[in-house]
């Protein structure tokens, strides 16, 4: 079935009785199609009334242009011949970044003479014999008028983009060989899985959230999650909630979630630097590190949040300050966590005797950098990190993996010494019908094309290609905020994914 990003602008173009309404019907919702036909029994006696077209066309243009000016996916269902309207739904789509299609009806003369035959209302035949004619004139020029796609009627879904990036990237990559970190052929590499805990509004409230967080613990490490995370917050940010949600401090969540899981690496995706003395948070991941058996993660970051150091008094440095301040955290943890006690003296930190007992079990514990700034984050992760955090669709994810593989030339090192993780959100469903019913139930009423992108709702097989899409640009390890982990199946649905993907 073929996947088309959301939003998307879809234009059928053939004569009548080709099947335009029956297939835009069968693959998309009613609110997302325009039709003329409709549209003449809004402004006049009913769809076919011929005398109401002009009126009806012009409030099919209002339409559109107020949907696509919303981008959302908008089918117009007209004949479609008429290439100035084309052209200016063409133009619209562009310039509001929306994908746009084109779908050519090419049905034979006498199919669509025998279906007007049958209709209650027929098109006069020598009506339908121009528009079979136009149409033939049309369709040869409709590749070379500038849509992002033409294709023929077929099965399709309009799904998130990345969905829709990944359907297409693994197609034309498999099975060739991927140069690039990790590199291999696509379907011949396992991947790490992770699941980020980003929220914590659990059903019950506060009280609730101890025995939830083991049951999630103990769930995820049984679906085939390698590592857990949280985040570095005090307060909800504001891309995923309120500020007066619920949020767990992160080293105290992490404590606990040593205590109640025996197998996944645990750790904080990302410690900000700016947040904790660096000798602290040394200590802080040489403990967690002992407590959880050798299982800890460093992750760290500079840090974005600049009403989250208001709120809690702490200053806010310019950019160039705070990534000096990971470069001191990035060259000193493993000196904290090795022998002996040297000084210590980096560009904003000073610490005059590194001692650190007990040390890590784990020698030494990974080093992992969130953040994708190019002329310096990932120069950092080329020189210091065993592994980078990257965020976005396959082509973003390509271009910093090149990034990055740049960097390591430079400095001599081999880049795929370097774990590339990914991070997204995931709403999984198990088929097409559980799928509408969870984001029918989820969406927000405002701003649901931004939620969609942003949760990735999709079934099973559409997380299966977007991973497959991820590894064929080198990422091993793919970590995921699960919508839903506290009141759905949602570690159980997304254990399928895992399974797919590593299967031999």
């Amino acid at each position: 079935m073929l996947r088309l990003p959301d939003p998307s602008l879809v234009v059928l173009v053939g004569p009548a009785a080709a099947g335009k309404s029956w297939w835009a019907g069968e693959h998309f919702r009613p609110e997302q199609i325009v039709s003329s036909d409709q549209l003449r029994s809004v402004v006049g006696e009913g769809e076919h009334d011929l005398a109401a077209s002009a009126d009806a066309f012009a409030l099919l243009e209002q339409i559109v242009a107020a949907r696509i000016g919303r981008r959302l996916t908008t089918v117009i269902d007209t004949l479609g011949l008429d290439a100035d309207r084309r052209r200016g739904w063409r133009e619209l789509a562009a310039r509001h970044r929306v994908h746009s299609v084109v779908v050519p009806f090419e049905v034979p003369a006498a199919e669509c003479r025998r279906r007007n035959a049958l209709r209650e209302h027929r098109i006069p035949a020598s009506v339908l014999t121009g528009q079979v004619k136009q149409f033939a004139q049309v369709r040869p020029g409709l590749d070379a008028e500038g849509f992002d796609e033409v294709i023929a009627p077929q099965p399709v879904r309009v799904v998130p983009a990345a969905f829709a990036q990944a359907a297409r990237s693994v197609q034309a990559a498999a099975p060739r060989e991927v140069d690039s970190p990790g590199s291999a052929t696509i379907g011949e590499r396992t991947a790490r899985f992770g699941l980020q805990l980003s929220s914590f509004a659990v059903p019950g409230g506060p009280a609730a959230l101890a025995d939830r967080l083991t049951q999630v613990a103990a769930a995820a490490e049984t679906a085939g999650f390698s590592s857990i995370w949280v985040m570095d917050h005090f307060r909800q940010i504001p891309q995923l909630g309120r500020p007066w949600e619920d949020m767990l401090e992160s080293t105290a969540a992490l404590g606990y979630l040593a205590a109640a899981t025996r197998t996944a690496s645990i750790g904080c995706l990302v410690n900000c630097v700016t947040y904790r003395n660096l000798g602290q948070l040394a200590k802080i991941i040489a403990s967690l590190d002992v407590l959880s058996g050798g299982r800890a993660w460093c992750g760290l970051g500079a840090g974005w949040f600049e009403a989250e150091h208001a709120a809690y008094g702490w200053p806010f440095p310019a950019p160039a300050e705070r990534l000096d301040l990971l470069e001191d955290a990035l060259r000193l943890l493993p000196i904290m966590w090795g022998p002996g006690t040297p000084a210590f003296e980096g560009s904003r930190t000073t610490i005059p005797e590194t001692m650190c007992y007990p040390r890590p079990l784990r020698s030494p514990v990974p080093l992992l950098v969130g953040g994708s700034g190019e002329k310096r984050t990932l120069r950092l992760v080329a020189r210091y990190a065993d592994a980078c955090n990257l965020t976005g669709d396959a082509d973003v994810v390509q271009h910093k993996v090149d990034v990055l593989a740049g960097h390591c030339a430079e400095l001599g090192r081999d880049p795929a010494t370097v774990e590339v993780t990914h991070l997204s959100t995931a709403l999984v469903a198990g088929n097409e019908a559980e799928l509408e019913h969870e984001t029918s139930t989820r969406r927000p009423a405002r701003n649901v094309a931004r939620w969609a992108a942003r949760v990735n709702p999709g079934t099973i097989e559409d997380h299966v290609l977007r991973v497959r899409a991820l590894q064929a640009v080198g990422v091993q390890h793919v970590i995921v905020s699960l919508e839903g982990v506290w009141d759905s199946p949602a570690i159980e649905r997304f254990a399928e994914v895992i399974t797919a993907v590593n299967a031999p």
